[in-house]
């Protein structure tokens, strides 16, 4: 079992119990049954084939056929058989948001304090840092590296320098300026890693997985890394626009919020992939069971104010670790940040897949994923 004991999984299966201050957790219960956390934090894989004895593994790449478990999911590899064990709560909205935003400081302050403190922070861990809020606030709890992707242009590479002098932590900065033969290298080791080739997720996972390369490589074991906040607490326009966006079908913005929660297990299942094979295991504390409860029961004016300022109450809680000119800075998505998404399109077009194709992007890396098998 990982992110847990077995003994105390087992017990929150009985009980129905999503979130009981763990991290997430996945692996094999005392009765022989597989589990996964509700928000699929920690990736597990079964044998598709029924015809396949019931092997089972974190890693897909150990698997000839792999399938993962659905997060909240048991499966019993007896009868083949996958049973919803945990569904997400959701709990009355605090009508108080000063209270919520106490609550929510209360969660991060224990979060935090399970990754590490400034003078006791281990040895094995650095931070992925891209000078928005949520890396910087996870970085506020370690004296540890900080590193950031993107090519010396970048508005990650600037962000994180600001961010940076900001919090007084110049001389933690690693910055990891990217060549396009880094970029093109990384291509199908990324896809590889993740069982994925279209554009989006290779874009996203991709500077993650040279984050993660960069630290391994310095001897670090774990990165700890922001993932998360968006989901929780309304970063994302689609959310801010509810029920106008069509992207979303919830009629409130706090409906839309718990709806893009629900996409975080396929989210998470390529990062951790990603960074795993990379040489590093994730530490996600905006992903723990303390900070989603309080992010569930945040009312939709805490997730966007009514000038549409997203992450409002993550944001107001954020300032007791970071200074105001981080925690209310608005960031690019890590694609588009760093320049990776733009220079995966220069080198599709390169290599002849012209935009006006369809999907040109992905059609490139799934080349490129055939040139390097």
């Amino acid at each position: 079992m990982r992110g847990a004991s077995a003994e105390r999984v087992a017990q929150a299966v009985t009980d129905r119990e999503a979130l009981f201050d763990s991290q997430g957790f996945a692996g094999r219960l005392p009765d022989g049954l597989l589990v996964r956390d509700v928000l699929g934090r920690q990736p597990i894989f079964v044998e598709r084939s029924d015809d396949a004895e019931a092997n089972w593994s974190f890693a897909p790449g150990d698997l000839d056929d792999p399938e993962p478990i659905p997060a909240g999911h048991v499966f019993d590899p007896e009868r083949r058989a996958t049973e919803r064990a945990f569904s997400l709560p959701d709990p009355e909205y605090a009508a108080d948001e000063r209270e919520a935003v106490r609550t929510l400081g209360s969660a991060l302050r224990e979060s935090l304090a399970s990754v590490g403190t400034a003078s006791t922070a281990p040895d094995d861990l650095a931070v992925a840092f891209s000078g928005g809020v949520d890396s910087a606030v996870v970085a506020s709890a370690v004296d540890a590296p900080l590193y950031v992707v993107g090519f010396p242009e970048s508005h990650d590479v600037e962000a994180a320098r600001r961010a940076a002098r900001l919090m007084s932590r110049e001389e933690d900065l690693r910055v990891v300026e990217l060549s396009p033969a880094d970029v093109e290298r990384a291509v199908p080791e990324v896809a590889r890693a993740t069982g994925r080739t279209n554009a989006m997720d290779v874009q996203i996972a991709l500077p993650l997985s040279l984050a993660a390369e960069e630290a391994a490589r310095d001897g670090f074991d774990r990165l700890a890394v922001g993932q998360g906040a968006d989901e929780l607490f309304g970063g994302y326009a689609k959310v801010a626009r509810a029920p106008e966006d069509p992207r979303v079908e919830a009629e409130t913005v706090r409906g839309a919020a718990r709806e893009v929660i629900g996409t975080l297990p396929d989210q998470l299942e390529r990062d951790v992939l990603a960074l795993r094979a990379a040489g590093v295991e994730p530490v996600a504390p905006l992903l723990d069971d303390r900070v989603v409860r309080a992010a569930l029961a945040l009312p939709g004016e805490s997730l966007v104010d009514s000038r549409g300022e997203r992450k409002k109450a993550f944001r107001l809680a954020a300032r007791e670790f970071v200074p105001d000119g981080v925690a209310f800075r608005e960031k690019k998505a890590v694609q588009y940040g760093s320049l990776v998404a733009r220079e995966l399109d220069r080198l599709a077009r390169q290599a002849g897949f012209k935009r006006r194709m369809d999907d040109h992007v992905s059609a490139y890396v799934e080349s490129r994923l055939a040139e390097d098998s």
